[in-house]
């Protein structure tokens, strides 16, 4: 794959049409992968000469917080420097140059800021419910499993399976099995198609590593926030939702909630986060193991303006589907709400229509009229 990308990285010298693989803004490890296997798979079946660049949404200084992101390169022995990121290519200039062909990987809505992008946008492969509304108008493939890298390595082993090599085979298996937590049926992340495309992937290559084993040392790497600051902890895995004006931020945090909120400075830090990315609320959804490896999951929703931070936590403490158990826990600040959340199967990707359903009540209770929602999923 090495030599992929650094003719990926030639083309862009070149004044020539591009088609992008673009994941989303969060750049989890799923979301890298998949954007990577997808890219390198359509270039390795395309006619001679048409290349497919995959581009990762974040800048490249943002790579280092992401911590499994770089564990998994380094053991995949593919070098960060060829790696092509959002700061390194124009996509609205070659839109505007009539240049960009888009397919979007591991989201189907584009932000705000890359509306005018949606025209180039020819197919969308994702695995979270679908807001059909929004979402592009082309060729729409959504699935919900547990991991987009399932999608992707069905797609090659659908299409061309002569076209898999080891490496991008173990890029996928590691993405599967940390997203789907090992399979483990009692957290409920695995879907059926999930554990059939691990065990496709280790048929065709028996000697992958043992589930346990990169599941540990990915667990390991995504969990290790030492060293960052708060800032840095709530921008490693932010998400955001929009409507009518009003942005709400939502950050996967890697550890307790209770020691989060003890950090030194905390409130200042948070509301300093929210003024520099104009968000009027924060939803921190903390997620730590026990040393049975049974999952804890909390929430923390900060907001100054209280209407709308009663409007959340009334929606999420009355949710019914899904169901989130809260229990509310002391919280610091009379701005901020927190609790434990008693259905750990609940992750950020099924929150987000709830958090989508609080910004509509909160308007509706204001009687102002809600517009489209615009996410960044």
């Amino acid at each position: 794959m090495e030599d992929y990308l650094q003719d990926c990285r030639a083309a862009l010298q070149e004044s020539r049409p591009l088609h992008v693989v673009l994941g989303n803004e969060a750049c989890d490890l799923d979301s890298m992968v998949s954007a990577l296997a997808l890219a390198f798979y359509l270039t390795k079946t395309a006619k001679a000469g048409e290349i497919f660049i995959p581009v990762l949404n974040i800048n490249r200084s943002e790579l280092p917080l992401r911590g499994d992101n770089v564990f998994f390169l380094q053991k995949a022995q593919i070098p960060e420097s060829v790696l092509i990121f959002r700061d390194e290519i124009d996509l609205h200039t070659l839109h505007q140059a009539g240049q960009l062909t888009l397919t979007l990987v591991d989201h189907h809505i584009l932000p705000k800021s890359d509306a005018a992008l949606e025209e180039a946008v020819v197919e969308v492969l994702d695995h979270r419910p679908i807001e059909q509304k929004y979402c592009p108008p082309c060729h729409v493939s959504v699935e919900l499993v547990g991991s987009c890298a399932t999608l992707v390595a069905e797609r090659i082993l659908q299409g061309a399976p002569e076209a898999l090599d080891r490496q991008t085979a173990s890029l996928l298996h590691g993405t599967i099995i940390l997203d789907c937590v090992n399979m483990d049926a009692k957290i409920g992340k695995a879907t059926p198609k999930d554990s059939k495309y691990v065990e496709k992937l280790e048929a065709l290559f028996p000697d992958l590593p043992e589930r346990k084993d990169i599941f540990d040392s990915l667990q390991k790497a995504k969990f290790d926030v030492s060293g960052l600051t708060t800032e840095q902890m709530l921008r490693k895995d932010q998400k955001a939702i929009y409507r009518q004006g009003i942005k709400m931020a939502i950050s996967a945090v890697y550890m307790d909630l209770e020691v989060f909120l003890q950090r030194l400075d905390l409130l200042e830090d948070i509301s300093a986060f929210c003024h520099d990315h104009s968000c009027d609320a924060l939803v921190a959804m903390t997620i730590f193991f026990t040393p049975n490896n049974e999952p804890v999951r909390q929430l923390a929703i900060f907001c100054p303006h209280s209407a709308l931070r009663m409007t959340i936590c009334g929606v999420l403490e009355r949710s019914t589907s899904p169901p989130l158990k809260l229990t509310p826990i002391p919280s610091v600040s009379p701005d901020l709400q927190a609790y434990v959340q008693g259905n750990t199967q609940v992750s950020r990707k099924k929150l987000l229509p709830v958090l989508q359903e609080a910004l509509s009540a909160y308007f509706d209770s204001a009687k102002i009229p809600s517009g489209q929602p615009e996410v960044t999923l």
